[in-house]
């Protein structure tokens, strides 16, 4: 994780957990002059769209006094939704079984897009099958990853 998302974190997570949400992950996409924030909160009973935005409300006002983020930028909080994105090796160990997408900041093996099933988390690697042949990425390479939902 990048020290900006680290700093991010640190600062953001807290307001939201007392806001009773799980800080699900936080992405920074930086746009050239205007970025994004993304804020994925996380309940047990769901999340709609007036969690959103009391939490959202709660957040901008840390942002602008604390004003971690020099350059213009969106601030958006969202669920993480069916093909929600993972950020932690526990994220990774709660969806085990599950078919994910996984992209890497850099070649491994002569790839960097993963397609298979979740097997599980070794240490600091993520246990994927794809096409009968079991990889260990490290979690520290992957640039993103998604849960493939199901429609059974």
């Amino acid at each position: 994780m990048s020290s900006k998302l680290e700093q991010l974190q640190a600062l953001l997570a807290p307001v939201v957990e007392a806001l009773d949400y799980q800080c699900w992950g936080i992405e920074f996409i930086s746009q050239g002059r205007h970025s994004l924030l993304r804020v994925y909160i996380d309940h047990p009973e769901g999340i709609q769209v007036d969690d959103c935005e009391k939490v959202s409300r709660q957040l901008s006002g840390i942002l602008d006094v604390e004003d971690p983020i020099t350059t213009d930028y969106t601030l958006e909080v969202s669920s993480p939704g069916m093909d929600r994105p993972l950020f932690t090796l526990e994220q990774y160990a709660a969806h085990v079984g599950d078919q994910v997408k996984i992209k890497l900041r850099s070649p491994f093996e002569g790839r960097r897009n993963f397609q298979g099933l979740l097997r599980g988390v070794e240490e600091q690697d993520v246990v994927v099958l794809v096409d009968d042949h079991e990889y260990l990425l490290p979690v520290d390479m992957i640039d993103k990853a998604n849960i493939i939902p199901r429609f059974d």
